[in-house]
């Protein structure tokens, strides 16, 4: 049921929140998300302040969560317990990472590279958090078989849900270990495998935003000293359980894209390749086994 609201008064309802802290796009994303107000819908409302809108939620509901947002730094995608990434919407709760705008790229990365091949039969999402990039996978090849591996259980049984939603636990088997570990079983065989790993230096990580560092999981964002622990890795492991043919695909930190390609050269790869994020920086690494497509 919605709550129908006088347009100037859900203005005024806003000035007022922005005056007692916090940033206008995070109000308006919270107006968006949970109180069903579109930001082009928003700004007409300055236009025609005499017209009447309907809420999807009240005003006192997304009062409370806005001073929790101020008073505790809480992400508000964690208050509201979704986010909207790619076309999807997502559960998303503390324990699993919140999906990031420039991680939808691997998801195109991935479908460009094979674009040309038939669909991959067997794929991994190594450290699947929300099983945002599974979801993707197995929405675009339904035909496929996924594993999505994750050290949490916590971030699993987050996935599970988001797969249980959009109808692809039948796509996706879920696994709980470190990033190869659960998949001595697939040695040689995977075709395509994804990863955004904990990229960030540890020291770099303790400076973070505090909606950032004390909220989201460290396990998915600390990636040791030099934030390559996590990738060297995967990088490490690659060859025993890509099949000939098969593509890695890893995001990483904007300043690691030489050693990113260095790792994935040394450990015998070929066509190694950067790939910049949506704002033209080095986000992204791929490489592939030598040998043919099975």
């Amino acid at each position: 049921m919605g709550h129908a609201i006088a347009a100037a008064e859900l203005l005024q309802w806003r000035r007022r929140q922005l005056q007692a802290g916090g940033e206008a796009s995070e109000l308006d994303w919270l107006l968006d998300l949970e109180g069903g107000i579109r930001w082009q819908a928003l700004q007409q409302l300055r236009l025609y302040p005499d017209q009447s809108v309907t809420l999807a939620k009240p005003l006192d509901r997304l009062e409370a969560l806005w001073q929790r947002h101020l008073s505790s730094a809480a992400p508000l995608q964690y208050l509201v317990g979704r986010c909207p990434w790619r076309d999807l919407e997502l559960e998303v709760r503390p324990g699993a990472l919140i999906p990031r705008q420039e991680t939808e790229l691997l998801i195109d990365l991935a479908t460009d590279r094979i674009a040309a091949e038939r669909s991959p039969l067997l794929w991994a999402d190594l450290g699947t958090g929300s099983g945002c990039l599974a979801l993707a996978l197995a929405l675009a090849w339904p035909g496929s078989r996924g594993i999505a591996v994750d050290q949490s259980a916590e971030a699993l049984a987050v996935a599970r849900r988001n797969l249980e939603t959009h109808q692809r636990l039948d796509v996706v088997e879920l696994r709980q270990g470190s990033w190869w570990q659960p998949l001595a079983d697939c040695a040689g065989a995977l075709q395509l495998v994804v990863s955004n790993p904990p990229y960030i230096p540890t020291a770099v990580w303790a400076e973070l935003e505090t909606g950032v560092r004390d909220h989201e999981p460290a396990l998915a964002l600390d990636g040791g000293a030099d934030g390559l622990a996590a990738i060297r890795t995967i990088a490490a492991g690659a060859m025993a359980h890509l099949a000939p043919g098969g593509w890695i695909l890893l995001e990483h930190h904007h300043d690691q894209s030489s050693a990113v390609l260095a790792l994935l050269h040394a450990a015998g790869l070929e066509q190694v390749e950067a790939h910049r994020d949506l704002e033209g920086i080095w986000r992204f690494a791929s490489a592939r086994r030598p040998g043919a497509t099975p």
